[in-house]
């Protein structure tokens, strides 16, 4: 009768919800192991878990009277879990067939996400062959019973939920020694926790997350700033964000593909969730590409508005370039402001800002969220096409590896068209309640360390270029408060690594993504983290290496999960979206992936060029070349630059060509200067295949020592 009280109470007040498969019809021990959020969760599992379980607790636990006084209605076992031989009575219990609860991180966390999980439960359930029920429970940090503190939003009954995971199992490990086995059969349980975090998350859209993030942390939690340097609140963004979508809904038609074209300021994260609420898709440009690059890309999206700023084309000097651009409208958001009527004031202030779900039009989860662009090896721009489910994904999967908090502040100077930039930038702060400076730019390299320091940044992110040279220019003490550096988009320089930690003490942590992968796929952490690897997979992924003929090790990597596209818009067939083969993505990278997870990239295979963090194509550059020089033959490659990632080196048989006849043809082109080789080496004739096709391979062999 007691238990159904309280059951009733925790329903009524914290309004518990249960969700996924119930254990009830399991057969054999069980070990249940659940996130540990607050004092409330022992209760919680005690009364919500369908099966009578021993519940394992830290010795200190029993210093305190209510805890004994709870703890004495149901069985306990208390055991240190620092102690290798405290974990025998839990053997014991499992092999007699019992079910045992236990909290594999062994305290309530104070980071509001997984912290260190113990060796010793992952060894109990090796040791036993136990089946694994991970719960995941959620919403009990927000209370006053949890252990959090600083920026963290609390409320005094929280809505909690309980989600029943998929049971599992974990191999006891092949290893050499005990220790050893132990140590990975901890790791394997490390796994399985992350795993429960990323797969309970609720299935979502991006403006539907935005406006729970605003529920949990309040409307007036200042987060996010440009380079007006005001904070506004989460209440002045939902706003603007209807209101914003509320204009784009008159220029558009339902799930129409829009682009924007707008730099790094608050307005374009506005404009993101927009429209996603009206069930519009923002195909971010890449304002660098050039005219040509725009305009390819316009075309395979099947793009006929833009949305731009005259006061931002000003500033960054590309009213040519745009006003080149064919079969595309430009939309003004100066001009769009006097599209807002007294009537969608009114709507806006009286019902959309205090009923945002009910305003918003309804969006399914798997329906298109956003299209990047990437360019292929074909030389023209591919759309990709992200689900809400695909973007939201791959912030869970972050989010379950590493713990970023609402004390957090990111410095994101990466521009928002840029997948790393658009996931990790301006949407994962904002559905998780971080704060966020937006910098227009990250080539400002003595700028940036100024206001990491002078804003209180803590997480940063940056290519291997990128955060070299703001080494170079910082203080050592501007990044006194950074928490996280991570590094992606090329591969992190060693010397690189080495500058940050002698003058700074940080650790760079290296990651590893593709925009087609939304983008992370890999990144180390302070959990899993290795020198020379871009660290495991992150959670749900699958992947499959293939041989390459010609690499002894490692294979050419597939990847197939919840983060994957939902498929690519060509040139060739715009506004078609060609899916992904059974859900599978080629990466296009040769990788080796050892024992204990760890991804090492060996090599790419795809032809084009990755220069500070950029993307080139290597036929473009051939293009610009026959366009400099029409009756000669020319072939690029590239070679590693330890500054910019790699180099590009033309190979021509015209020994007269020059770099500036290449930056003339180029600018004729309206291919970006990027694509413009740094080196030019002449030769006699081309090397050439049986087939006749050019011989890349012994290009890439003589570009080694050119």
């Amino acid at each position: 009768m007691i238990k159904t009280i309280l059951q009733m109470f925790f329903r009524i007040l914290f309004r518990v919800r249960l969700h996924g498969d119930s254990p009830e019809a399991k057969q054999g021990p069980l070990l249940v192991v659940a996130n540990h959020e607050s004092f409330l969760d022992g209760l919680l599992l005690g009364l919500f878990l369908p099966v009578r379980a021993t519940f394992v607790v830290h010795t200190t636990v029993l210093h305190n009277v209510w805890f004994r006084l709870i703890l004495s209605q149901v069985p306990h076992l208390a055991v240190d879990p620092t102690s290798p031989l405290a974990m025998k009575k839990v053997i014991k219990l499992l092999e007699a067939g019992e079910s045992v609860v236990i909290f594999p991180e062994g305290r309530i966390t104070l980071t509001g996400s997984l912290m260190k999980v113990y060796d010793g439960p992952g060894f109990v359930a090796a040791k036993t062959g136990a089946t694994i029920l991970p719960v995941r429970l959620d919403g009990a940090a927000r209370s006053y019973f949890s252990r959090l503190s600083g920026n963290y939003p609390r409320s005094l009954f929280p809505r909690i939920s309980l989600t029943f995971l998929a049971t599992t199992r974990i191999d006891m490990p092949t290893a050499p020694t005990a220790k050893l086995r132990r140590r990975m059969a901890g790791e394997a349980m490390r796994r399985v926790m992350q795993e429960m975090l990323f797969k309970s998350q609720p299935v979502q859209t991006l403006f539907s997350a935005l406006v729970d993030a605003v529920d949990i942390h309040g409307r007036s939690t200042r987060l996010l700033e440009d380079m007006k340097q005001v904070e506004e609140s989460y209440g002045e963004l939902l706003t603007r964000s209807l209101a914003l979508g509320r204009m784009v809904e008159k220029i558009s038609a339902p799930k129409e593909t829009v682009g924007v074209l707008m730099p790094n300021v608050s307005n374009t994260v506005c404009l993101i969730f927009g429209m996603s609420a009206v069930n519009r898709v923002p195909a971010m440009l890449n304002y660098t590409a050039g005219t040509a690059g725009m305009q390819n890309a316009c075309i395979a999206a099947n793009i006929r508005t833009i949305i731009t700023s005259r006061q931002f084309l000003e500033a960054a000097k590309l009213g040519e370039t745009v006003n080149a651009m064919q079969g595309v409208q430009l939309v003004y958001l100066e001009d769009l402001r006097s599209t807002f009527t007294l009537w969608d004031k009114l709507w806006l202030l009286g019902f959309a800002r205090w009923f945002p779900k009910a305003a918003a039009h309804e969006v399914h989860p798997d329906e298109s969220a956003v299209v990047l662009f990437t360019s292929g090896s074909e030389g023209k721009p591919k759309g990709v096409v992200h689900s809400h489910r695909g973007i939201l994904a791959n912030i869970a999967q972050i989010r379950a590896v590493i713990d970023f908090s609402p004390s957090d502040k990111f410095m994101i100077a990466l521009p928002l068209f840029h997948a790393f930039g658009f996931t990790c930038g301006a949407v994962m702060p904002l559905v998780t309640g971080s704060k966020i400076f937006l910098y227009p730019s990250p080539l400002h390299y003595r700028i940036i360390p100024e206001i990491i320091y002078d804003r209180g940044c803590t997480v940063l992110f940056g290519t291997s270029t990128f955060l070299g040279n703001y080494a170079k220019f910082a203080h050592p003490y501007d990044f006194y408060k950074l928490r996280y550096v991570v590094a992606g988009a090329e591969k992190l320089n060693e010397e690189v690594r080495k500058t940050w930690m002698e003058k700074f003490g940080i650790r760079i942590l290296e990651g590893y993504g593709a925009t087609e992968c939304a983008p992370v796929l890999a990144v180390n952490t302070p959990m899993a983290c290795r020198n020379g690897t871009v660290g495991p997979l992150l959670p749900g992924l699958e992947p499959k290496l293939e041989a390459v003929p010609g690499i002894e090790t490692g294979g050419l990597l597939s990847v197939r999960g919840p983060n994957v596209m939902l498929g690519y818009y060509l040139f060739d067939t715009p506004g078609v979206l060609k899916a992904p083969e059974n859900g599978w993505y080629s990466t296009g990278d040769i990788v080796e992936i050892d024992a204990d997870g760890f991804v090492s990239i060996k090599g790419r295979v795809k032809r084009f060029a990755k220069i500070a963090g950029e993307m080139v194509s290597l036929e473009t550059v051939e293009q610009i070349a026959h366009r400099a020089s029409s009756e000669y033959q020319h072939a690029a490659t590239t070679q590693i630059d330890p500054q910019r990632g790699e180099n590009i080196v033309l190979f021509t048989t015209d020994t007269a060509l020059t770099r500036d006849a290449l930056s003339t043809a180029a600018r004729e082109l309206g291919s970006p200067e990027l694509a413009v080789p740094r080196k030019i080496v002449p030769v006699k004739e081309l090397p050439l295949l049986g087939t006749g096709k050019t011989d890349y391979v012994t290009l890439k062999q003589m570009a080694e020592t050119a």
